[in-house]
């Protein structure tokens, strides 16, 4: 019955992470689409104000950290940090305490030539807050343009 029980709460906890976390793969590099994610970003008026290489900036730990370092052989870590001013005060119009959530970002993985984007999702960080339409709205515009400049059509 224990063990029935911890698989219960086992799943539900991976199930949460998942509505919590907007994950999109690409057969690509992330050198290959980091640029037009940038751009798509930009073009929907969400403006990159930091790129930290998180993978570069940890490699110097290599040695330090030895077989804890990068166990999941990941070949590139960088992140986009952007914002709207617009949405920033709308959110901080509607809850001040959202505000946790600028500036935003994005994470972008490697591994095998493969991309894997990132994004909290602002709508589960707001549930049941006043700005929950509000960081609804922002998280759609988000991953509209992530898929606009890393899709070859529509259908991703």
């Amino acid at each position: 019955m224990r063990i029935f029980l911890l698989l219960i709460v086992f799943f539900s906890v991976t199930a949460t992470a998942n509505d919590l976390v907007w994950v999109h793969k690409v057969d690509k590099p992330v050198d290959a689409i980091y640029q037009s994610i940038y751009k798509g970003l930009e073009d929907a008026n969400f403006y990159v104000v930091f790129e930290p290489n998180i993978g570069k900036s940890i490699s110097g730990f290599k040695e330090r950290w030895g077989e804890k370092y990068n166990r999941n052989e990941l070949t590139q870590i960088r992140s986009m940090v952007f914002c709207n001013g617009w949405y920033a005060n709308q959110v901080g119009n509607a809850d001040p305490v959202m505000l946790a959530l600028c500036p935003l970002h994005i994470t972008l993985t490697e591994k095998e030539g493969r991309s894997t984007i990132l994004f909290v999702r602002p709508s589960a960080v707001a549930k049941g807050s006043k700005a929950e339409t509000i960081a609804a709205e922002i998280e759609n515009k988000v991953i509209e343009a992530i898929k606009d400049a890393t899709c070859s059509t529509k259908v991703c």
